[in-house]
């Protein structure tokens, strides 16, 4: 089952779930609206391997936005910052955004019970589009989970996005075995 927004205000106030900064106006039916950070980033190469640390460049949007090109992956964070303790998060595009062209996550549109972080966002787009600081992206929607949870996410010792930043973070793939 999907939080309600009624749903979602309990379990903020419970603690369970953690938005900052929260915006009340943000708060959907059944999601919570978030927006693009300050901060972009490209992968240095332009041939990337699963099994190598893929360096990226990191750079401010600046004031006037940015274009975005297709055919280039870039990597963008929220502006906010998240915790969630007893539901599972999805991060899904805002449909004014999908109408743009944007598509915010390739892959990576599930959280963890136990995730406490901003998310970093798998940017692409169909056609150059230009893009702003603190613009809505995502919206957050909170699913219930049957039973109990024995690996939360911040508390795995091979869990690869643990550490708060406000940036966006490269792909930690090459941490993995394989």
């Amino acid at each position: 089952m999907i939080l309600s927004d009624q749903q979602i205000l309990a379990e903020m106030e419970r603690g369970t779930i953690v938005i900052e900064p929260y915006e009340r106006s943000c708060l959907g039916t059944n999601s919570y609206d978030v927006h693009l950070g300050r901060y972009l980033a490209t992968y240095r190469d332009a041939v990337l391997d699963a099994r190598k640390h893929n360096k990226i460049d990191v750079f401010e949007i600046p004031a006037e936005g940015f274009v975005l090109q297709p055919g280039i992956l870039y990597l963008g964070v929220t502006e906010e910052y998240t915790e969630t303790h007893a539901h599972v998060p999805f991060l899904e595009g805002k449909s004014s955004v999908g109408r743009l062209g944007i598509d915010i996550h390739a892959t990576a549109g599930k959280g963890d019970i136990g995730f406490c972080n901003t998310w970093t966002l798998e940017i692409s787009v169909s056609m150059p589009v230009r893009i702003y600081h603190g613009m809505p992206v995502g919206q957050l929607i909170y699913f219930t989970v049957e039973g109990e949870v024995e690996n939360l996410y911040n508390s795995k010792p091979n869990a690869k996005y643990n550490q708060r930043t406000v940036k966006p973070v490269e792909s930690m793939m090459w941490k993995n075995e394989f």
